[in-house]
């Protein structure tokens, strides 16, 4: 089967600006809460947003699998019938969006037999519009991007989170802290797939997450190894729900060796 990349990659651009710009536009909205949790929240647009970009998909490629954050969790273990299948994450930084700060986005990928082959991520409260697609180079506002030449983790920015569930005998913190301790900066800004974008760009050097789904990662990992960076899946704890690491590729070896370690040897 041909893979048309570029007509694949302006489909999932146009679902992610759909779905960012139904949530930018009703943004005065985001205090309707679909369901409330400890550490998150999951909104009424984030429901409206990932239907907009559903529809885009199934108009233009209606065989087509997709697998959709908000969607039913049953059916986020089912096989795609189609060797293409969409990924979708409607509002990825649900709660930063909820509070009215501006670090959020839309992603949207495809992938063709398990691989992704074209995302978007679309960040429209900073106006930014990440793309890539293989063989075509990752882009920022139509702009070529490219990953850092930071080759030392003391040099580096490394973007992680704090997931509070990873292990319940991993002590609080642990991974953030030895992170922090070892390179020249770690941040935490609360979207996972603008995290990436951010390593793309040359803008940071690593990303690392112990807790993370793949709607999160898919586009975003994508747009990274076409700006010339490295990605790797360390291990998995759900069907979709990944320990994932992203870099420049040069500090690749050294950032895995810090955070891919059994957690009960976990230590600054």
């Amino acid at each position: 089967m041909e893979i048309n990349a570029e007509t694949l990659l302006e489909c999932a651009t146009a679902a992610a600006q759909a779905a960012g710009q139904h949530a930018l536009t009703n943004w005065k909205r985001r205090w309707e809460v679909h369901r409330a949790f400890k550490h998150d929240v999951k909104l009424q647009l984030d429901i409206e947003a990932q239907a907009k970009a559903q529809e885009i998909i199934r108009a233009r490629f209606p065989g087509h699998a997709i697998l959709a954050e908000e969607d039913d969790p049953a059916s986020h273990h089912a096989r795609p019938r189609s060797p293409f299948r969409w990924i979708i994450d409607p509002i990825d930084g649900t709660v930063n969006f909820s509070h009215g700060f501006p670090i959020w986005c839309s992603s949207v990928a495809v992938e063709y037999k398990g691989e992704v082959v074209a995302g978007a991520v679309y960040a429209p409260a900073l106006g930014n519009l990440y793309q890539a697609a293989i063989g075509r180079p990752a882009l920022c506002d139509g702009t070529e991007i490219k990953v850092s030449d930071v080759n030392t983790l003391d040099a580096a920015i490394v973007f992680t989170g704090l997931d509070k569930s990873v292990d319940p005998s991993l002590p609080p913190f642990a991974l953030f802290e030895r992170i922090a301790a070892n390179t020249q900066k770690a941040r935490i800004i609360g979207s996972a797939a603008l995290d990436m974008c951010q390593v793309a760009a040359g803008h940071g050097d690593g990303y690392f997450e112990a807790g993370i789904y793949l709607w999160d990662i898919a586009a975003g990992s994508l747009i990274v190894r076409q700006a010339g960076g490295q990605t790797e899946l360390l291990g998995y704890q759900s069907d979709n729900r990944l320990r994932f690491l992203a870099t420049n590729g040069r500090i690749h070896a050294a950032l895995k060796q810090l955070v891919d370690v059994p957690w009960n040897t976990v230590g600054i």
